[in-house]
């Protein structure tokens, strides 16, 4: 493998430490992940970052010119990505995930027409490119087969009921992409199932906040009666979403590990600084051996994970469309987030027990945070027990587990 990190990718990740240290450090929002579109003061923040990022061609960097981006290679999108988790600089995905899900999506899967009008929106950090991606319902989470939401053809329109659930950024999207059941009769989810772009202004359409365990709304319920939606918005053929399905998945575990990444390495300095300047029973808590020991092990996981994310863009920068390798990432990304986690609550000790809002809590509260959304994060694009499914059946050649 050759890991192509040459003079424009390092000239790249020195121009967005400035931008971030121009733009983003030190202002007093909450930009962490899935924190910038809680409050409406911090995703106004976002978007403007969205703005400053359009104008400098990264927001969508390496997306084809055509469509609003510079052609980048892999390896400079994926210094973009873990410097943006590094510095915490908010608006990068515009919405869940317009930059790195749902357009990529629409260039595989998409009509010209549908590129031409979406994916600038995009690109631009316009308000009306920001998407939400709606899958999982209340009976309904990894098993597709039981998704209820239903859109019947009537005219030129599809008729929409159903509900969704767990749909991050629905509360601030214009655009969602929905993942529905188009032959009422089948029940075999391969041969019923559509992808349908929806306006989120349509009327018939609410939404409702979940509110997850440190405070922060980012999940939302989603309610859909007789929504009326053009019959062209549906994304390639009707009842052929599953194998849209699929991809769009895998695209968006490919997107996860430099930007996870980058958000610990940030964390973990921050762990190591606190370790060296405070003190238990007398001495630094970094002449403790198990302290040493933890934070090294962090270091190991970062490195490895590192590693898996660079072996992804050199497989891709070769033409290889990587298989099982998104679901490791993903799930290494899980076991990477956790143990960062709870490595910094034990060192934090008490302090650990104050909440992330406060004025009081250490390291601007981001173990706590990072502990309390973990809950929600290990099942975001598949449970752990998915990708353990999916690389024991592509990597191990063991039975399928469905």
């Amino acid at each position: 493998m050759d890991f192509d990190l040459g003079g424009k990718t390092e000239q790249l990740r020195k121009e967005i430490r400035k931008f971030a240290l121009a733009e983003v450090v030190g202002k007093p929002y909450r930009t962490a992940m899935l924190e910038e579109e809680s409050e409406d003061e911090d995703w106004e923040f976002s978007l403007s970052i969205s703005r400053k990022l359009a104008q400098k061609k990264w927001l969508c960097m390496n997306w084809p010119e055509q469509y609003g981006g510079t052609g980048a290679s892999y390896w400079e999108q994926f210094v973009y990505s873990e410097e943006a988790g590094y510095y915490e600089i908010p608006g990068t995905s515009m919405g869940i995930s317009g930059t790195g899900i749902n357009g990529p999506s629409l260039m595989l899967f998409g009509s010209e027409e549908q590129k031409q009008k979406y994916l600038p929106l995009i690109a631009s950090g316009d308000p009306d490119g920001i998407w939400c991606t709606a899958y999982s319902e209340p009976d309904s989470g990894s098993d597709y087969n039981k998704i209820k939401t239903i859109a019947i053809k009537s005219g030129d329109d599809y008729i929409i009921n159903g509900q969704k659930v767990w749909t991050s950024c629905a509360h601030r999207a214009r655009w969602c992409w929905l993942a529905c059941k188009t032959d009422p009769t089948s029940n075999k989810i391969h041969k019923s199932m559509s992808i349908i772009i929806v306006d989120m202004k349509s009327p018939g359409i609410t939404t409702r906040p979940l509110i997850n365990l440190s405070g922060i709304h980012s999940f939302n319920e989603v309610f859909f009666d007789n929504v009326r939606v053009p019959a062209s918005n549906l994304v390639g053929e009707e009842n052929k979403g599953f194998y849209m399905l699929i991809p769009a998945l895998a695209i968006e575990r490919l997107s996860l590990a430099p930007h996870v990444l980058g958000t610990g390495r940030r964390i973990l300095e921050l762990l190591v600084r606190y370790a060296r300047e405070n003190n238990h029973r007398g001495k630094p808590l970094s002449e403790d051996s198990i302290v040493r020991h933890k934070l090294a092990e962090r270091s190991l996981e970062l490195e490895t994970l590192r590693l898996f994310g660079l072996e992804i863009m050199w497989k891709m920068s070769t033409g290889k469309m990587p298989g099982y390798e998104a679901a490791r990432n993903k799930l290494y990304c899980n076991i990477v987030t956790d143990n960062m986690a709870r490595t910094g609550l034990e060192i934090l000790g008490a302090n650990a027990q104050i909440s992330p809002n406060s004025r009081w809590a250490k390291l601007r509260g981001r173990c706590q945070d990072l502990y309390l959304v973990n809950m929600g994060w290990f099942s975001a694009a598949g449970t752990m027990e998915i990708q353990k499914n999916v690389i024991g059946q592509f990597k191990l050649g063991l039975p399928r587990a469905y």
